[in-house]
């Protein structure tokens, strides 16, 4: 266990938990703002470059799992992400779609911010969200942040506006 909340616990991913991450990133209403769901390839490839993060960095996106049911609902944490020119710290997450609009999402941002602020001495922390996607923008908002700038992310093969979201120690 990485981070335990009120109703959650973060932990790093693993082998087993491609099924429950594969309901996530398969689903075309959570995959939105990616344009489109992950095939099993990508998802395994997700899987696993999360996985090497943990080794390189000590952090990366962990599974989110609901203390009620044990069941992964969601992952969450923490990954370096280019901005134009610049490496920042970025709390990323994403949900089952069943599981949206309960708090669950801030409240795992929170604790992820805490965590990068706490165990990491990070100074700042970001969030890197496509400008339609208006549901991880309050999370964003909730989560103590504040936006800073606007930039055009390409991503397969699609030119995506995203904002960029910052909150600092």
């Amino acid at each position: 266990m990485i981070i335990e909340t009120e109703r959650l616990i973060l932990r790093e991913m693993n082998q087993e938990d491609f099924s429950s991450l594969s309901r996530i990133m398969q689903d075309s209403d959570t995959m939105y703002a990616y344009e489109w769901p992950f095939t099993d390839e990508e998802v395994e490839s997700w899987l696993n470059k999360q996985m090497k993060n943990y080794e390189i960095y000590g952090y990366g996106l962990w599974a989110v799992i609901l203390k009620e049911t044990s069941e992964m609902i969601g992952q969450c944490g923490l990954t370096r992400q280019k901005i134009n020119d610049r490496v920042v710290l970025e709390i990323g997450y994403l949900f089952q779609k069943e599981f949206w609009h309960k708090g669950y999402a801030t409240e795992a941002a929170i604790a992820c911010k805490d965590y990068a602020f706490n165990k990491l001495n990070a100074k700042e922390v970001y969030s890197i969200i496509r400008e339609t996607n208006t549901a991880s923008i309050n999370v964003a908002k909730r989560n103590g942040m504040i936006l800073k700038e606007r930039f055009i992310k390409h991503y397969r093969g699609v030119d995506m506006p995203h904002v960029v979201f910052c909150v600092e120690k």
